[in-house]
């Protein structure tokens, strides 16, 4: 599958396993930002990893603090290699454009409507276009 995707927040061209989630997420209290695993118990990909993979995001949970922890993720090499969004969320953004402002390498963030969610799985590339390659599920 090839799709081109909206780039929200421009960063390196990412690429790594998929990880599609199939429930939105609070990344504060959600996501632990010194592993980068899922610690949300209640949450259907709990111990799940994000650090490396592509992360297919169908939505956030509100919290101020998201933008806060997505840049720990960063700051600590546990980043996902890209962020897919349904939806932008600026909040969450913000951690990405913030981390870039501090000089670190950040990865990019892109929207891709929602039924492409579905059909992603297996090895993603995103190119710093925005282009969107799935290899093997």
């Amino acid at each position: 599958m090839r799709a081109a995707a909206e780039i929200l927040v421009p960063g390196k061209a990412g690429e790594g396993e998929a990880l599609v989630l199939t429930a939105p997420i609070s990344f504060w209290g959600g996501v632990d930002p010194k592993t980068g695993r899922i610690a949300d118990v209640r949450h259907p990909q709990h111990g799940e990893v994000i650090a490396g993979r592509v992360l297919f995001l169908p939505g956030t949970i509100g919290s101020s603090s998201a933008s806060a922890v997505l840049m720990e993720l960063v700051h600590n090499g546990r980043a996902p290699a890209a962020l897919v969004l349904h939806e932008p969320d600026a909040i969450l953004l913000l951690g990405l454009i913030v981390a870039r402002e501090m000089g670190w390498e950040t990865p990019m963030a892109v929207r891709l409507g929602r039924d492409a969610f579905e059909t992603c799985g297996g090895r993603v590339r995103i190119a710093e276009d925005g282009a969107l390659t799935v290899s093997g599920e």
